[in-house]
């Protein structure tokens, strides 16, 4: 081969190279936008079906938040002696036993979230705790403590509920 043959060799060569690395780029770039164009349509389909269960399970924690705030509590669950420890035991018994009902719903809300609520459980348990050490002696008595003991401060479940109020503006 002369100068000449190489020189039309790499003529007709280039032209050819120069096209199938412009078509591989178009190509690989086509590729790319389909498959996210694909991910986000999977995505938005996910999240259209999912929307309901979370917030299915936002709406329970609210209504677990509600039965375990003090006022609700005490109304809600009498007294079955007048022994106060028994009593005492019932109402953290009836708090434990809502949380355990719900347990599921932590897989459809934030971890912050969760935690959110668990310290509201354990915040409310403390305060029916707190008010079973005084002096009282009966159970009628430590109702009527625990209630005053709460009503000049914000709940637990209310700053909890506050915060799933804020989660869920956060989803729209």
């Amino acid at each position: 081969m002369t100068g000449d043959g190489i020189f039309q060799l790499f003529a007709y060569l280039l032209p050819a190279v120069v096209t199938g690395a412009v078509a591989f780029y178009f190509f690989r770039l086509h590729t790319r936008n389909e498959d996210g164009r694909r991910r986000f349509l999977l995505h938005k389909d996910s999240q259209k079906n999912a929307l309901p269960i979370r917030l299915q399970a936002y709406e329970r924690m609210a209504l677990f938040l509600e039965r375990i705030s003090i006022p609700s509590l005490v109304v809600r669950v009498a007294p079955k002696s007048a022994d106060k420890n028994s009593y005492e035991q019932l109402l953290i018994k009836s708090i434990e036993n809502e949380f355990e009902h719900n347990l599921s719903q932590q897989i459809y809300m934030s971890d912050q979230c969760w935690s959110i609520i668990k310290a509201a459980k354990s915040a409310t348990i403390q305060m029916i705790r707190k008010a079973g050490m005084s002096e009282t002696d009966s159970a009628d008595k430590l109702r009527e403590d625990i209630l005053n003991q709460t009503m000049d401060k914000q709940s637990p479940s209310s700053t909890a509920l506050t915060f799933i109020k804020k989660e869920i503006g956060e989803l729209w």
